[in-house]
C-alpha cells in the first residue's frame, strides 16, 4: 500500500488535473493507493487574503476574492466535465455556498479559528473535482474528509496530532476499502485532503506549513504503508535551489537524518515533522516529478551510504545579525543566556545561528516587520545591542567537497561557523 501526495502546482488547471489522473491510473493497478491532495494552484493564498478581509470587515474586497476563487474552480470543472448536468457542479455549488454563508456572518475574535474554517475550503473543493474526474475516467474511488481522519487538538493553524486517536480513526475507516484489492473497478483507491485535521468535537483545524506532506506521512504511519511518493514540479531533491545556483545536482538517495539536517538549516526539501513518522516505521519517501513520472526521482530512507558525497547549499535571505553585550562589560554567562533565550522564545523568533565570545553573544535570525523591532526593544532593556540587517545566511553541508569561492564571490563574510560537516556564513553583498 502506498501514499501519493500531489501539491497545488500539480492541479493548477484542467490539463494538470488530467495529468495527475493519468499518474494515479498508471500506478493504481500495482496495489491499494491513498492520494493526498492540496488546494489548486494559488487557492490557499487567495483564501488567506479572503480571510484577512473577512476579519477586517472589508466585505467588498472579500466577496470579489470569493467570486474569483469560485470562478476558477468552476472553469476547471467545466473543462473537465462537458456535461453541464454532471453531479460535480452541485457538489461544488454546495461547498462554495457553505463558505459564502459562513463569511456572511460577523467574524469571531479568534483569527486562527476563522482561518482554519475558511482556508480549508481549498483542499475540500480540489479533492471533490479530482475524485469526480477519476470516476469519470473509470477509476472507482472513495473520498474521505480529512477532518475525520486526522484527529488533532484545538491549536488552530498549527494543530498537534493525537496519534492514538488518528491511527484508530484511519485504520477503522480506510482499511476496509484498501483491503479489497487493486484494479480499475475496485474501491481500493482513497482520496483525501492534505493540510486539514479536525478536533474530536468536530472543529476544523490545519496542520501548519508543509501540512499536506505531513498528512501523507500521518496516513502512511497509521496504515503501515510501504512508501510515500511526493510529486513535485522538479526532478527530485536537488543540492541547491536552481534559481540561485546555475548548476545543481540531483540527490538520488539520502538518509532520513540527512534530510532532517537539510530541512533544519532551511532547505525547502521535506519538513522534519513529515520525516519523523516515516523514520519511526522505516517507510521510504520518494520525491518524483509529475512532469516526467518515468524518471526515478530521489529516495529518502535509512541508507546513509550516499550522505556526504555531494555538497548541498542553502540560502536564507532577509537575515538580521545581532551582537548582544552585557551593559557592565561582564562575561556572557548562563544567567545572561537565559534572559536572551527567554526574549527570543517570548517573541516567537527562531535563532538560525549563534556564536559567543567572552563578552558578546551573536545571533542570526529571520527579519520580521513586527517581531524584530519588539525583540530588539526587549533585548535593549538588559543589554547593549548592535545589529545589521538585510543579510544572507549561507549553509553548506559537506563543505569539504564544495567550491566556496564561487559562493562568497562579491560577498563580505561577517560571521563564520563550521562543524565537521556544516559551514555557515553570514554575508553581506558588496556594493
Amino acid at each position: 500500500m502506498r501514499v501519493f501526495k500531489f501539491g497545488g502546482a500539480s492541479v493548477k488547471d484542467p490539463d494538470s488535473v488530467r495529468n495527475v489522473a493519468r499518474i494515479i491510473i498508471d500506478h493504481h493497478g500495482s496495489g491499494p493507493l491513498v492520494v493526498v491532495l492540496s488546494a489548486m494552484g494559488k487557492t490557499t493564498n487567495a483564501l488567506e487574503q479572503l480571510c484577512a478581509n473577512f476579519m477586517e470587515g472589508k466585505t467588498t474586497a472579500m466577496l470579489k476574492i470569493f467570486e474569483q476563487i469560485r470562478d476558477v474552480h468552476f472553469d476547471i470543472a467545466r473543462d473537465l466535465f462537458p456535461d453541464s448536468k454532471h453531479a460535480i457542479f452541485k457538489i461544488l455549488e454546495q461547498s462554495f455556498y457553505h463558505l459564502y454563508y459562513y463569511i456572511s456572518e460577523p467574524p469571531g475574535k479568534n483569527y486562527n479559528y476563522e482561518y482554519d474554517r475558511i482556508v480549508s475550503t481549498g483542499e475540500v473543493v480540489s479533492t471533490q473535482i479530482l475524485s469526480a474526474y477519476l470516476k469519470e475516467a473509470g477509476l472507482s474511488n472513495r473520498l474521505f474528509p480529512a477532518q475525520k481522519l486526522v484527529i488533532t487538538d484545538a491549536s488552530f493553524r498549527d494543530a498537534r496530532v493525537d496519534w492514538i486517536l488518528t491511527t484508530q480513526s484511519i485504520q477503522k475507516q480506510l482499511t476496509p476499502f484498501l483491503k479489497q484489492g487493486a484494479g480499475p473497478c475496485s474501491p481500493s483507491l482513497v482520496i483525501t485532503q492534505g493540510f486539514i485535521g479536525g478536533t474530536p468535537q468536530g472543529f476544523t483545524t490545519t496542520l501548519g506549513r508543509e501540512g499536506s506532506d505531513f498528512t501523507a506521512a500521518i496516513l502512511a504511519y497509521a496504515l503501515n504503508a510501504s512508501e510515500v511518493v511526493i510529486w513535485k514540479d522538479v526532478p527530485g531533491l536537488l543540492n541547491a535551489d536552481p534559481k540561485l545556483l546555475a548548476e545543481t545536482v540531483l540527490l538520488d538517495n539520502i538518509s532520513y537524518q540527512e534530510a532532517i539536517e537539510l530541512s533544519y538549516y532551511g532547505a525547502t526539501i521535506i519538513h522534519p515533522k513529515t520525516l519523523k513518522p516515516l523514520l519511526s516505521k522505516n517507510i521510504q519517501l520518494k520525491v518524483k516529478s509529475f512532469h516526467d513520472p518515468s524518471m526515478p526521482g530521489s529516495v529518502i530512507n535509512d541508507n546513509q551510504h550516499h550522505d556526504g558525497q555531494i555538497p548541498s547549499f542553502i540560502f536564507k535571505f532577509n537575515q538580521v545579525l545581532a551582537s548582544i553585550f552585557p551593559k557592565d562589560f561582564s562575561f556572557i554567562a548562563e544567567d545572561n543566556l537565559s534572559i536572551i533565550f527567554s526574549d527570543f522564545a517570548r517573541h516567537g523568533v527562531k535563532i538560525n545561528l549563534m556564536q559567543n565570545s567572552a563578552i558578546s553573544f551573536s545571533v542570526c535570525f529571520d527579519k520580521d516587520k513586527t517581531k524584530t523591532p519588539a525583540l530588539l526593544k526587549d533585548l535593549n532593556k538588559n543589554f547593549s545591542v548592535k545589529y545589521n540587517d538585510n543579510l544572507e545566511l549561507i549553509t553548506v553541508r559537506h563543505y569539504d567537497k564544495a567550491n566556496l569561492q564561487d559562493i562568497i564571490k562579491n560577498r563580505e563574510v561577517l560571521l563564520e561557523q563550521k562543524s565537521r560537516t556544516t559551514l555557515q556564513l553570514v554575508v553581506q553583498k558588496k556594493t
